[in-house]
């Protein structure tokens, strides 16, 4: 059993082997037990969901505090919360693509589970090319945070425009080449039925299966932000990895938490857009302060502030939209 102490990308294997030994529990559970039907997931049942997964991940930092010391413990916080944070914003798109694809509910569990495992396989890829860049040359660490400012102010000044799935290249290149069904097939991604023309068996794609690829593609552009985001923070490959993935774990429990929710969010996208400049310029004010980094308990109370601010501040200026609703309705 010595092969446990070893060190793995600078953890102990049996760090590695507990981490991926608690996913793979979870998914069982979830794809085997809890969900192993589709059906639509009310908000209360989504919120307690979420408030398990939040305080899992937020269980498993304290685990690594535990194991490899305050600094180590307050980065992955940082980390989980930045990360968390982030796929909040992703939501936002998530709910366009299945309004755009006029997809029940009760379908949109099956979508986002697939959706998550690929993430969970996309994220390892992109995060190992990112930690043996970062570890050959370190200097690409001032290009992820300047590229986190860059990104940032682009979010301020583009917060109001929403997402339009109709324009996405890759939408249009899918719907022109591939055969696609003129409607849902029940939760079925791909279909055989007859051709029009010629009356042979074909297989057809479904509007649910293009939905899936929307939202991978989707995480793939904010991986692009966030996984910079991480290493901003730290650069071990445990800490990105598990943060990462623990923040993803609960994504489609907030998802349905929040997809009703989401006009009460209205400073939420300037709030992250802070955080990113946040977390990219405080690299460089660390440099000229001659710090190796800002102390990891300022850099997470100083998110977590950011944060909280956007969305009480949201949450506040929208605290009579649900009224406004309802009587809206009953005039009507």
């Amino acid at each position: 059993m010595d092969f446990l102490w070893v060190d793995f990308l600078g953890t102990p294997s049996w760090m590695w082997l507990t981490f991926v030994s608690l996913v793979a529990f979870l998914l069982a559970l979830d794809l085997g037990v809890m969900h192993k039907e589709s059906r639509e997931i009310g908000i209360k049942e989504s919120f307690l969901l979420s408030g398990f997964y939040m305080t899992l991940g937020v269980a498993f930092g304290g685990w690594v505090w535990f194991q490899s010391g305050q600094q180590a413990g307050l980065e992955y916080l940082t980390g989980f919360v930045v990360e968390k944070s982030l796929a909040m914003d992703n939501i936002f798109v998530i709910a366009m693509i299945f309004g755009y694809f006029s997809i029940p509910r009760a379908y949109q569990h099956r979508v986002l589970l697939w959706g998550i495992l690929g993430v969970i396989v996309l994220r390892g890829v992109m995060i190992a090319a990112g930690a043996a860049i970062v570890e050959n040359y370190d200097w690409v660490l001032y290009l992820f945070a300047a590229f986190l400012v860059i990104t940032g102010i682009k979010m301020l000044l583009t917060a109001e425009q929403e997402h339009d799935v109709s324009s996405n290249p890759v939408l249009k290149f899918l719907q022109k080449r591939l055969p696609v069904t003129n409607g849902l097939r029940d939760e079925k991604f791909l279909v055989r039925e007859p051709d029009e023309k010629t009356g042979k068996l074909k297989t057809y794609i479904t509007p649910l299966f293009l939905a899936l690829i929307m939202v991978e593609l989707a995480d793939v552009i904010f991986a692009v932000d966030s996984i910079p985001a991480i290493f901003a923070i730290t650069t071990d490959p445990f800490i990105v990895y598990t943060s990462n993935i623990f923040a993803i774990l609960g994504l489609r429990a907030l998802y349905f938490a929040l997809s009703a929710l989401i006009h009460r969010f209205a400073y939420l996208k300037y709030a992250l857009s802070v955080v990113l400049i946040f977390i990219g310029s405080k690299i460089f004010v660390a440099d000229m302060l001659g710090l190796a980094k800002i102390p990891p308990v300022v850099s997470l109370s100083v998110t977590i502030g950011i944060l909280a601010v956007g969305i009480l501040g949201s949450l506040w200026a929208t605290r009579n939209t649900d009224k406004d609703d309802a009587k809206a309705v009953t005039e009507q």
